[in-house]
């Protein structure tokens, strides 16, 4: 099987740092890449086996046309169960029929149901330290799937089968927020007009306005979407930190002299200026990393097994939380995962740092980093299991 993609492959031939430094957040960049080089991700069969294997509810599964959303009545029966309710059946003849017509097929979060994707989205969540969604796009007619607009979120676009049409308009408002004050102005004219091509990537900060069209023949592309921490998401933690103080949940002076009112303001303003000390940033995205969720991978037999590792020492285990934080201290040390506080004996760090990037670890080589006996470190991988921390296979 391939080796799944890493940030450092998508940036290429740009360092990380160097991508951090001077693209994320700021412009948009193509990064250009051999044909086939993403075919591993999503071969069409195993697109085909999720469409023909799983109930894809509306609007996950949608089909959309200019820019207008295609009826699923169109090409979707809704089937009763035996016990209640009714759940979707995709009518082949007619979802494909829109297709040929033009329309662009759009499956939200298929990081769930692909492991390859689900794999993708793991690593770069530890990468860029915030939450991945990876939404697929395939068309095969000449016309818009969706015009003119801006996503309130950064992007990476994996072109993985054919190609596309791009066209960029730049931002009009900086920073643009989906709960914003005012909505950014219409662009003008294109300022950049490209193909994007098989085996091509392309970042799209929030905020920049672009459109896409397909060129009269089949394209398939992923679209990874992170949102990066802003000051309003801090201001909305801090809020919640504060509710530990007596002054800010206490009754507002509504009804009292406006003396009263003022000393209040300032009591309020000496609790925030004492909250936001120089390493409240830290503080914020710390806890974020270390309260993301563990991703769902159940490993049956073996996680409902009493035991719960096979006897070989060949077994891989993989991590399941991309933004857990290590912090060692005192002779200890304490993993913060998925909103979980667990303190280790600080032989378990080099078990730890193995496992925090989610690449699969054989039993025996965990074994061998550690001075901690095989039994101890098969027990300690077992906790982590029964956690939901770790996955078996």
């Amino acid at each position: 099987m391939p080796e799944t993609p890493t940030l450092a492959d998508l940036v290429a031939p740009l360092g990380v740092s160097q991508f951090f430094q001077d693209v994320q957040g700021e412009t948009y960049r193509r990064f250009e890449g051999p044909a086939g080089r993403f075919a591993g991700l999503l071969p069409w069969p195993a697109l085909n086996a999720i469409l023909r294997q799983h109930r894809l509810e509306f609007p996950r599964l949608r089909l959309a046309l200019d820019g207008t959303p295609v009826p699923m009545e169109s090409y979707t029966d809704l089937v009763p169960t035996r016990r209640s309710g009714t759940v979707p059946r995709l009518r082949a003849a007619p979802f494909t029929e829109h297709l040929r017509g033009g329309a662009t097929m759009v499956l939200d979060a298929i990081q769930e149901l692909s492991d390859p994707i689900g794999d993708l989205a793991r690593g770069l969540e530890h990468d860029l330290r915030e939450s991945v969604q990876v939404n697929l796009y395939a068309g095969w007619g000449v016309t818009h799937g969706f015009d003119v607009h801006w996503d309130d979120h950064d992007a990476f676009i994996i072109q993985v089968a054919g190609r596309k049409r791009w066209r960029m308009h730049g931002p009009t408002r900086p920073a643009p927020l989906h709960r914003d004050v005012e909505q950014p102005e219409r662009p003008g004219e294109p300022i950049d007009d490209f193909i994007l091509e098989d085996g091509d990537v392309l970042y799209v900060p929030r905020g920049h306005w672009h459109d896409v069209t397909a060129v009269g023949e089949m394209s398939l592309h992923l679209t990874l979407g992170f949102s990066p921490a802003t000051g309003i998401d801090l201001v909305s933690w801090l809020a919640d930190k504060l509710r530990s103080s007596t002054a800010f949940r206490q009754d507002l002076p509504r009804f009292g002299t406006e003396e009263e009112r003022t000393a209040r303001a300032a009591a309020l303003r000496a609790e925030l200026e004492t909250a936001l000390t120089g390493d409240v940033v830290d503080r914020f995205l710390a806890e974020r990393d270390s309260s993301a969720p563990a991703h769902p991978r159940v490993g049956l037999p073996w996680a409902a097994t009493p035991g719960l590792l096979p006897d070989g020492d060949e077994t891989e285990v993989r991590f399941l939380v991309p933004r857990a934080v290590l912090e060692e201290s005192d002779g200890r040390v304490t993993l913060l995962a998925d909103g979980k506080r667990f303190v280790f004996a600080a032989a378990a760090s080099p078990l730890l740092k193995a496992l925090l990037d989610g690449t699969p670890q054989a039993v025996k080589r965990l074994a061998e980093l550690s001075e901690l006996d095989r039994g101890t470190v098969r027990a300690f991988l077992g906790e982590l299991t029964t956690q939901g921390l770790l996955s078996i296979g």
